[in-house]
């Protein structure tokens, strides 16, 4: 058996490392690209160049829909956030027998198609008279479908709660909101980082709700991208890509470096 296990490690390695070169070609493609030094998007680059970097950064239209993109994700993720806590305080602590109802609500924007799911929410803004005049619809629909990532990760760590905690707590004298804010959250903490996470790299992401939400003169960098591809294939756009891809890594380990390793401090 031993040997066995010895002969089917070498086999789980290269299986592993087929897994990861598949996941991650599409990426390296992109890197690549974006160092061409020709003037059209190509693979592998026409020789190495930052040029197209430098013409990136000097792009105000593609400037402007970063700050939107980091705009609607960071206010996205706060209000995901905080509603998908409390749904799911809600769900493992209060739901009962309405548990599977409470899931499948708050899940319901992950089973369905995203496009029936912007559609839905443009016909519903516009029927109470918001439109898309003003961000709220685009912010509207940026909550929805981040929603249940917070609600997923939060509900995995309450499970592991003990209500008793709150309860000795209680007994002590600390209100409910004391309760909450040096005891629940201190040990969910991971699962509301790791949500937010998620909620902000999906926000800052997702295009086809923006892309039916958005009122006149807002772009994100997806759809901004989008469009400059419609009549442009230069390096500029994997250029783009690659600093969007940069981006989100470095919200990832920021996150987990300051916060996620510092819960007793919460």
């Amino acid at each position: 058996m031993e040997g066995i296990k010895d002969m089917s490690k070498p086999f789980l390695t290269v299986y592993c490392l087929v897994i990861y070169a598949f996941l991650l070609a599409p990426i390296l493609v992109v890197v690549g690209a974006s160092f061409n030094a020709g003037a059209f998007l190509t693979f592998p680059p026409q020789g190495l160049s930052f040029r197209w970097y430098l013409v990136f950064f000097n792009n105000e239209v593609f400037m402007r829909a970063i700050r939107t993109s980091l705009w609607i994700a960071t206010l996205t993720t706060i209000i995901s956030g905080i509603i998908g806590t409390m749904a799911a305080m809600f769900y493992v602590q209060y739901a009962g027998k309405f548990k599977d109802t409470v899931q499948i609500a708050m899940l319901a924007p992950l089973l369905l198609p995203e496009v029936l799911t912007a559609i839905s929410l443009l016909f519903f803004v516009y029927s109470i008279g918001i439109g898309t005049q003003t961000i709220v619809g685009l912010l509207l629909g940026h909550v929805l479908i981040t929603l249940p990532f917070v609600f997923i990760n939060v509900s995995a760590s309450m499970e592991s709660y003990d209500p008793s905690w709150s309860l000795a707590a209680q007994s002590l004298g600390a209100g409910r909101f004391t309760r909450f804010r040096r005891i629940m959250l201190p040990l969910i903490k991971p699962g509301v980082i790791g949500g937010c996470l998620f909620a902000f790299i999906v926000s800052f992401d997702v295009f086809t709700i923006s892309f039916m939400l958005k009122n006149v003169g807002t772009s994100t960098l997806p759809i901004q991208l989008f469009d400059y591809l419609r009549t442009n294939f230069t390096p500029e756009a994997a250029a783009v890509s690659t600093c969007s891809i940069i981006l989100t890594l470095i919200v990832v380990v920021v996150c987990e470096k300051i916060l996620g390793l510092r819960i007793h401090r919460f």
